[in-house]
């Protein structure tokens, strides 16, 4: 993979799109570029982050929102 398919696959792989194959693909190339991968996935993350904060706020059922919040500590170890 180069470096310019890894960026684009970037984007898909921070918003959890990319199949058990491709994420295998992507975590071996995210080795091999090193520091430029991990700057790639940062800014693709800040993206993503900022891209979500402009979105309009709909109502959440009370069980969405609950097996969220779960998913959140999980993932944060807590």
């Amino acid at each position: 993979m180069s470096l310019e398919e890894f960026q684009d696959q970037t984007r898909l792989y921070v918003i959890g799109a990319l199949e058990p194959d491709e994420l295998a693909e992507f975590e071996a190339a995210r080795k091999r570029f090193g520091p430029r991968a991990e700057r790639v996935i940062t800014e693709c993350l800040e993206l993503q982050h900022a891209s979500a904060l402009t979105l309009k706020p709909v109502h959440v059922s009370a069980e969405i929102k609950d097996r969220l919040m779960l998913m959140m500590r999980e993932r944060l170890g807590r």
